[in-house]
């Protein structure tokens, strides 16, 4: 007899689940009143819904983010300050002038006649530089390759920056998707808690069911309680990164090309990771500093000119008598001159020899720094990859988890209807389905993560990649303005 009455309901069943809902037939009474409640398809939870006219896109989110973030205008300060140290570089080669202007007041005799030592000098000196024994041509290469670095450096920030912004952004979207799933939650649960009061009235269910049923929306209203605080810390995150509060945000564009394998992204990340670069640049600048040490204790020449003009103010022809056209009595003086001037170093007690040294030891730091960062990338890039393939699997499964949890709980609300499954079955099946809808939405947020931060590791999360409609900062501009400069009395405006 019970094995008969299990064979008719699993038929039954059946035939409800595979039935359109418009052939199935009425269950009567009690089972109009446990009719399921609508819940959101698969293919709905999934999916974004159509966003309005004001809807923020990921590329303005990033455009804004570009534009405003205080690290990269912090960090593209910084590089023009680099820019100077090559126009300082080159200012060693160019001549020097300068001028003096004294008044002097000497006491002693000339001959016979008292002098009353005042005089007013003044001069001009024109000094060339001819050899300096490499520290010019050393000390622009080494700003220039430093000047390189910085670029590295601002480079790797923006696509520090700019995925930052991509994980706010995702962030935000995943947490706003979860609310909107837990609020439809808690919705289905305040209906079938009403549904199973009306039947616990008319005999249909004990108060065991209702209790059941209470819980269970406790326990959703206090899980949607949590997701609202995660979606506003997110959703502040994005305003320290993007510069303002996020609005409707739209689904992401799919990513660029990215690499098949894992020793494809390694070597992409090797020639492209903008940190890196810059550390070999940073190498390259300090094996230019050995030279400009070296430079120390080698010879120096210049060409040199000078215009010296004195005043003997109450000169000795004055204060005696004599006239100031008596040779060698005359009130003023001016004498010009044109040499060379060589200097050679003999003992420095050391310090020339010192300053190659340590120059070395900064090389070999150097050195060592591009092997920490190679290993570093090379870890980066492996270990993205493999975070990509794991978020795609994990977005495949969830994708099927939510399809069969989906008929399996439609089967279980139909089953319920005719007295074969039970409130708590009902609702487990529903905590199943949202499960693995937030499931779902996690797992696409996390594989969209995962593919931007390896294109970040391979150097490619930057503005025109990533196609941004925005200018994006000439970071050469600057240098070819400064290195053009020979006046002392220009600068820029104060900063504010």
């Amino acid at each position: 007899m019970i094995t008969n009455r299990v064979a008719v309901a699993a038929l039954l069943a059946c035939a409800l689940i595979a039935a359109p809902a418009s052939a199935r037939p009425a269950a009567g009474a009690k089972a109009r009143a446990a009719a399921p409640v609508p819940a959101n398809t698969p293919d709905k939870a999934a999916t974004v819904p159509s966003a309005p006219a004001s809807t923020e896109t990921l590329r303005e989110a990033l455009a804004a983010a570009y534009l405003t973030n205080p690290e990269l205008a912090g960090s593209r300060a910084n590089l023009r300050a680099l820019d100077e140290g090559v126009a300082q570089a080159e200012a060693l080669k160019r001549p020097t002038l300068s001028g003096t202007v004294g008044v002097n007041q000497d006491f002693g005799e000339v001959g016979t006649f008292r002098n009353n030592g005042r005089n007013v000098s003044g001069g001009v000196n024109l000094e060339l530089p001819l050899f300096r024994g490499g520290l010019i041509r050393n000390s622009i290469r080494a700003a220039e390759n430093r000047v390189d670095a910085g670029r590295y450096d601002l480079a790797a920030l923006e696509n520090d920056v700019l995925t930052r912004a991509t994980i706010a952004y995702e962030d935000t979207r995943r947490d706003a998707e979860v609310v909107d799933l837990d609020r439809n939650n808690v919705r289905v649960l305040q209906e079938q808690l009403r549904q199973s009061r009306d039947r616990f009235e008319v005999g249909d269910l004990t108060r065991t069911d209702v209790a059941q049923s209470e819980a269970r929306l406790a326990s959703a209203e206090a899980t949607l309680r949590a997701a609202e605080a995660q979606l506003v810390s997110s959703q502040q995150a994005y305003v320290r990164v993007v510069g303002h509060g996020p609005g409707v945000l739209a689904p992401p564009p799919p990513l660029g090309m990215l690499p098949e394998t894992t020793e494809k992204a390694v070597d992409l990340a090797r020639e492209g990771n903008p940190n890196l670069l810059a550390a070999r640049a940073g190498e390259t600048a300090s094996g230019y500093d050995v030279g400009v040490a070296r430079a120390g204790r080698r010879f120096s020449l210049s060409g040199t000119s000078g215009a010296n003009y004195v005043n003997y103010l109450g000169s000795p022809g004055a204060s005696a008598g004599v006239s100031n056209n008596t040779p060698g009595l005359r009130g003023d003086q001016t004498r010009q001159t044109v040499g060379l001037s060589l200097t050679i170093p003999l003992l420095q007690g050391g310090a020339a020899s010192s300053r190659i040294r340590q120059a070395q030891a900064r090389q070999s730091q150097a050195l060592t720094e591009i092997v920490r960062v190679d290993r570093l990338v090379t870890e980066q890039a492996r270990d993205d990859f493999e975070q990509l393939l794991s978020a795609r699997a994990q977005t495949q499964s969830a994708e099927v988890a939510v399809r069969a949890n989906a008929l399996a709980l439609e089967g279980v609300r139909a089953e319920n209807s005719v007295g074969l499954r039970t409130i708590i079955e009902v609702l487990n099946a529903e905590q199943e389905l949202l499960n693995s809808r937030v499931l779902l939405v996690r797992a696409r947020h996390d594989e969209y993560v995962a593919g931007f931060n390896l294109l970040a590791a391979l150097g490619r999360a930057n503005v025109e990649d990533l196609a941004i409609d925005v200018a994006r900062y000439d970071t050469a501009a600057n240098g070819r303005r400064v290195r053009r400069i020979w006046s002392d009395w220009q600068s820029d405006p104060t900063p504010k």
